[in-house]
């Protein structure tokens, strides 16, 4: 059977999820924290999961997709319907959002916004280790890691605790997956290969061949809620480039926020009160969607979009935003939602909060002493 890179990446499924920053017991008096990142791959359009009210001009570029109902959020705002578990907590002051925010990249090609979004970086390929890793090793989180996927996606590398774990179940996989496992690791020499598949075989975490994202999230839920479990977690979750057929209250990208927002549900279904209350929720995307449909009724490559946000370490449920507006001459290049808060300045904050790094050396250590906006008593909690 042969099996080509590309085919062997699709078949981590939909949802992938990664484990990191395993260390030391936390003792009583410490408050253990946690941070998940759900990446959200294709370009999630924020203005399907956060709506902009009364807009009519919107509503015209967008008549055969525009949602026929809302969640009420503010009077600026609606949500999704789909995001059922979001509006659950947002009434409970356990979700965010920030709007118009996007990485400073205006680009429109997945392969290089998304390496963008996971090493924070401004020139696509040229960094080799990814934000998130970066800052859990400037927070000295460098125990063991796990990831439930292959391979080890950029955002987590940086930090050593790279112990990749494909959900093939305890059967080995076929000699030409194991071929091609060495060709996507080939750094690696064939004796430390063999060593990881065979601590891989023997580990006794139970999270084989699941491709729902409610299960992989009920596994990290449990995981994160002990005192010596891990204190970073990464989902992936694929399928927001709805270049045609994006639906509008049901549909593809319907189906996709569904998705996240199983994944938050179970999170928070599985995790201690305490261990929620103490952890911050939070997505990544590439880039938005564009304001207008297109003749397949769907949307192409944008610019900004919105990170959702979730947890007990959240300050309050808002919109942070600074709007700018939907009019043609306010948009990015005159079709895109434009981007007025670089979405690094959200993740330095939420590293900073949960990892209790002093924002000014993530700001230096991780994204190189770029001008970023300490928003940390915007949003989060002390």
């Amino acid at each position: 059977m042969k099996i080509s890179r590309r085919d062997f990446l699709k078949t981590t499924a939909l949802t992938s999820l990664y484990f990191a920053g395993f260390g030391a017991p936390t003792f009583a008096s410490e408050k253990k924290k946690n941070l998940v990142v759900i990446m959200l791959r294709g370009g999630m359009d924020g203005l399907c999961a956060i709506p902009i009210k009364d807009d009519k001009n919107f509503e015209k570029l967008r008549s055969k997709i525009n949602l026929d109902r809302t969640l009420k959020l503010t009077s600026d705002f609606d949500l999704h319907p789909a995001l059922k578990t979001f509006k659950s907590l947002w009434d409970e002051n356990l979700s965010a959002a920030v709007h118009a925010t996007n990485i400073p990249y205006t680009g429109r090609s997945h392969f290089d916004g998304q390496n963008l979004m996971e090493s924070g970086g401004k020139i696509p390929y040229q960094e080799k280790t990814g934000w998130l890793g970066r800052g859990m090793k400037t927070a000295g989180l460098t125990g063991q890691g796990l990831a439930l996927a292959l391979p080890m996606p950029l955002l987590i590398r940086g930090v050593p605790m790279n112990n990749n774990y494909f959900p093939v179940g305890r059967t080995l996989p076929y000699p030409s997956t194991l071929e091609l496992i060495k060709n996507v690791y080939k750094e690696y020499d064939e004796k430390l290969l063999s060593d990881n598949l065979e601590i891989i075989l023997t580990r006794d975490f139970d999270n084989r061949s699941r491709d729902d994202a409610w299960i992989l999230a009920a596994s990290a839920g449990t995981e994160l809620s002990k005192p010596d479990g891990p204190k970073v977690a990464v989902f992936e979750v694929d399928g927001f480039d709805t270049h045609a057929a994006q639906g509008a209250t049901d549909g593809a990208h319907a189906d996709c926020l569904s998705n996240y927002d199983n994944i938050v549900r179970s999170l928070k279904s599985s995790m201690t009160k305490e261990a929620f209350d103490n952890t911050l929720v939070v997505t990544l995307t590439e880039f938005g969607r564009t304001i207008k449909q297109n003749s397949s009724n769907g949307t192409e490559h944008g610019y900004g979009s919105a990170i959702l946000m979730a947890g007990g370490l959240l300050k309050k449920s808002q919109v942070h935003t600074d709007w700018p507006g939907l009019k043609r001459k306010e948009l990015f290049e005159g079709r895109d939602l434009n981007s007025t808060i670089d979405a690094r300045s959200v993740y330095a904050s939420a590293m900073s909060t949960v990892f209790d790094v002093e924002f000014e050396r993530i700001q230096k250590d991780v994204f190189w002493g770029d001008k970023l906006d300490n928003l940390s008593d915007k949003l989060f909690k002390a």
